[in-house]
């Protein structure tokens, strides 16, 4: 089940679900927009290797925006902080953002129960774009869940992607044992 707009209100007011900051204005039937932070980075190398750490740069979001090109992965990141900790979240693009070719994940747009942290994001373009800071780029949505959770992401030991963060997060993948 996806929460409603009173639902995720309710939730707020009893501290299982945190947004900052949180405007009224942003929350939607049974959603909440979320806006393009004002860092980006990309990978320093064209060629990725999930055993090694990836290393990036990052590219400060100006008024003047900046033009996203396709053929390019860029790492962005919410402004919103959030905390679920009953809930599961669901990060989606809004239907205005896709509608201009912009894609904000590849595949990493669920979160856990107990996931504290800005958002980051895998953004790519079918054409040249120009985003811009503080722009909507998605919404995040609210799934209930059945049954306890043993372990909240925010306790799991070995948790990755963790600490509070205010710029994009690049792959951790190298820190799994494969």
């Amino acid at each position: 089940m996806i929460l409603s707009d009173t639902q995720i209100l309710e939730e707020i007011k009893a501290g299982t679900i945190l947004i900052e900051p949180f405007d009224i204005k942003n929350l939607g039937s049974n959603s909440y927009d979320i806006h393009l932070g004002k860092w980006l980075a990309t990978y320093k190398d064209h060629e990725l290797d999930a055993k090694k750490h990836n290393e990036i740069e990052y590219i400060e979001l100006t008024d003047e925006g900046f033009v996203l090109q396709p053929g390019t992965l860029y790492l962005g990141v919410t402004e919103e902080y959030t905390e679920t900790h009953k809930h599961v979240p669901f990060c989606e693009g809004k239907s205005s953002t896709g509608r201009l070719g912009v894609n904000i994940h590849a595949t990493a747009g669920k979160g856990d129960v107990g996931y504290c942290n800005t958002w980051t994001l895998e953004l790519s373009v079918v054409q040249p774009v120009k985003v811009y800071p503080g722009m909507p780029i998605g919404q995040i949505i609210y799934h209930t869940v059945e049954g306890d959770v043993k372990v909240k992401y925010n306790s799991k030991p070995g948790a990755k992607y963790v600490e509070r963060r205010t710029k994009p997060v690049e792959s951790m993948m190298w820190k799994n044992k494969f």
